[in-house]
């Protein structure tokens, strides 16, 4: 059911953020993220904290993506990483191209 869901949620011109509220990493990356002028709908925080099924979900990102740490940013169906990974790739100014090339900015 987890990995259902997260497969779901992924789509090619989607910045994805799966996040606990409470946690450092993940308030960085929604912070780095706030300063960028996304289409309405195109960027999406979903809080697994929540879910009954948070423990398979983390498990399946470190099958999908070597680590079952939270924030899991996905850019269109890649995940790039976590919260200090998107703060490096902003600071490269690598980040804005990349939500470009997916159409996920006005």
């Amino acid at each position: 059911m987890a990995q259902e869901f997260v497969k779901a949620q992924l789509k090619g011109d989607k910045v994805v953020l799966f996040i606990k509220p409470t946690c450092p990493y993940c308030i960085t990356a929604k912070d780095v993220l706030s300063k960028y002028k996304f289409r309405p709908g195109h960027l999406e925080c979903i809080d697994i904290s929540t879910r009954q099924d948070m423990r398979s979900m983390q498990d399946y990102f470190l099958q999908l993506t070597g680590a079952r740490t939270v924030p899991r940013v996905f850019i269109g169906e890649e995940c790039i990483g976590g919260g200090s990974d998107v703060a490096n790739l902003h600071k490269s100014g690598k980040l804005e191209g990349m939500l470009q090339s997916i159409g996920a900015l006005q």
